[in-house]
């Protein structure tokens, strides 16, 4: 693996979520499913989800606020801003250039652009700035946000009672030697391509009454196929991503990942083999935040005083395409 030519390390974090908590009654009565249900399936009890107007950059610039005020860095010492996203604001310009706009004092030289590996992303995105800073120096703003509330089917009980809205966000730059961003490693299957879609609304299918009364504008996911994959191949990428990394599992202290389903992460738990390491949920209160998952529950364990200086800290970023992330942080 590389080794970047100078060490960066996450300075602060931020998340943000709507004001809106919509309960699993809400969401489950025009799916056909109760509370009871949803729990048994997912340990989701609730989700955010953003208000008429809200837009995926409103919940991103709000994560990026308090990321910069973590890391006690304003907006004009940015040099870098990269949204991980899978539902922009618009098709075209980037996402990211709205958060550079909200945040005021961000300059004109700053770089600002999105990507999207969907619920991978953040990972994407974390490794893509982390090569700027590590080359050019300054600070980086990189944040996943995604609003899945808009484009979910209310009557799709595999997918409307999982997800909710939401940002995180993590300002890097310099680091050293014991405080850095180790490394990140990317696996990609694109024959599972076809397992987490929005069909209509791109190129290939573009969007127009017949799309809309088919209802293709939704977001549709083959749960099952997607866990079963998840739980038989990631323990052994992570295996693999350490032992490259020559650390020992029994070294990691915290593991991050993606808050797909309660009930799967339990499951996944149980077959990663990570002794000393805690795990951070926070599925249960926001759902499934898509690219936001990650760095969300990073800031909360943060702000929690869970992450300690020298603790080693595993992110798992799993998503539509199919993309698997792994990222290593001296913390």
């Amino acid at each position: 693996m590389p080794v970047p030519s100078a060490p960066v390390a996450i300075l602060g974090t931020g998340s943000y979520v709507p004001d809106r908590v919509v309960s699993n009654t809400e969401v489950g009565t025009p799916a056909g499913v109760d509370d009871a249900w949803i729990v048994r399936k997912t340990a989701i009890r609730e989700r955010r989800w953003a208000e008429p107007g809200q837009a995926t950059s409103d919940l991103a610039t709000g994560a990026a606020r308090r990321a910069l005020q973590s890391a006690g860095i304003t907006a004009d010492q940015l040099s870098t801003i990269v949204v991980a996203t899978s539902t922009p604001d618009h098709k075209q310009p980037a996402t990211a250039v709205f958060v550079h706009q909200n945040l005021g004092g961000a300059t004109p030289g700053v770089s600002a652009f999105d990507v999207n590996a969907v619920c991978a992303g953040f990972s994407f995105a974390l490794d893509v700035a982390h090569g700027i800073i590590a080359k050019s120096g300054g600070y980086g703003l990189v944040i996943g946000a995604d609003l899945y509330s808009q484009i979910l089917d209310p009557a799709d009980k595999k997918t409307v009672i999982l997800f909710g809205d939401g940002a995180g966000a993590a300002v890097i730059g310099p680091g050293d030697a014991d405080r850095r961003i180790r490394t990140t490693a990317f696996h990609m299957y694109s024959e599972m391509s076809d397992l987490v879609v929005v069909p209509a609304g791109g190129s290939r299918q573009p969007y127009d009454p017949q799309a809309h009364d088919a209802g293709l504008q939704y977001f549709s996911m083959e749960g099952r196929t997607v866990r079963d994959f998840i739980i038989n191949t990631v323990p052994g990428l992570v295996k693999q991503f350490l032992h490259d990394c020559e650390v020992l599992p029994a070294d990691i202290t915290h593991v991050v990942p993606h808050q797909a389903n309660g009930v799967m992460l339990d499951d996944l738990w149980s077959k990663l083999d990570l002794p000393g390491a805690t795990l951070h949920r926070t599925v249960s209160e926001f759902g499934n935040v898509g690219s936001a998952s990650v760095p969300l529950t990073l800031d909360r364990a943060a702000r929690s005083g869970a992450l300690r200086r020298g603790d080693r800290v595993l992110m798992l970023g799993m998503g539509g395409g199919f993309a698997v992330s792994l990222t290593l942080i001296d913390w």
